[in-house]
């Protein structure tokens, strides 16, 4: 009998935010995922409470922040994987709680929250040392589990080509679509990953973050930068991707895929 996986992921931009005005357990009920994937929770587990924690039917993993009210991924899932690995073994990047790791016999799951390159220009330098370690973290992982079954998701920061973001021309010498991280994205893609989306969808105006201070969402003025990676050999499997654009309640909205087996 087939088995299908939904997977979701979503940066919330404060996971306590999201649920205060009401649009976090709304997603489980509505689309009945396998697994939720979070970014930027910006919350230690002590701050959450049991109605976030302790979803009926899902168990739930984080990794924090040191910093308080920053960064953070969560991971939510229906079934237990056969192991849970938090972070990437780098305590730079790990006291930023950027990564959480789940093997299932199906595949690996990274939930990952790429660094942000704007701020400063050592931030733009930590963001592009994150990419290239990330990279070496999935081929350490392809050597230890033998296989070259992954899926990669999350917000990674970046609009890989022009179709993704609404102003492309405009935003040539901002961090997000530099030349050098939209490479990144062609290494890794060329390291024998697929973008699930552009499996399905091949034209612009598609969008997973926009500015908040701009009101672009109501003008569809933004930026792709949530994405779904899957190794090659699980391409003849994905059966679906999507982003939920009608999802409100953080700047960016969620996407997803669907597995089978």
């Amino acid at each position: 009998m087939a088995k299908t996986w939904k997977i979701l992921s979503w940066n919330v931009n404060g996971l306590r935010a999201v649920a205060r005005k009401g649009f976090f357990h709304p997603l489980f009920v509505q689309q009945e995922p396998a697994i939720v994937c979070l970014q930027e929770t910006k919350a230690h587990p002590d701050q959450l409470g049991e109605e976030i924690k302790n979803i009926s039917g899902y168990r739930s993993s984080f990794a924090w922040a040191q910093k308080k009210g920053y960064s953070g991924v969560a991971t939510f899932t229906r079934e237990p994987p056969l192991q849970e690995i938090v972070g990437t073994g780098q305590e730079r990047y790990d006291q930023e709680g950027r990564v959480l790791i789940h093997v299932y016999p199906e595949f690996v799951l990274f939930n990952a929250y790429f660094p942000n390159g704007k701020q400063r220009p050592e931030r733009f330098a930590f963001k592009m040392a994150f990419y290239r370690d990330f990279l070496k973290l999935i081929k350490a992982y392809r050597a230890r589990v033998g296989h070259d079954r992954f899926v990669i998701c999350g917000d990674v920061n970046t609009a890989h080509k022009e179709i993704d973001l609404a102003h492309p021309k405009e935003n040539a010498k901002s961090s997000g679509f530099l030349p050098e991280e939209r490479s990144w994205i062609d290494e890794f893609l060329a390291d024998g990953f697929v973008d699930t989306f552009r499996c399905f969808v091949g034209d612009p105006g598609h969008y997973t973050w926009w500015d908040m201070l701009t009101r672009a969402r109501e003008r569809n003025v933004g930026w792709r930068i949530d994405y779904f990676f899957i190794s090659e050999s699980l391409k003849p499997h994905l059966k679906k991707a999507f982003i939920l654009s009608d999802v409100y309640g953080s700047d960016h909205c969620p996407i997803g895929i669907s597995l089978t087996f």
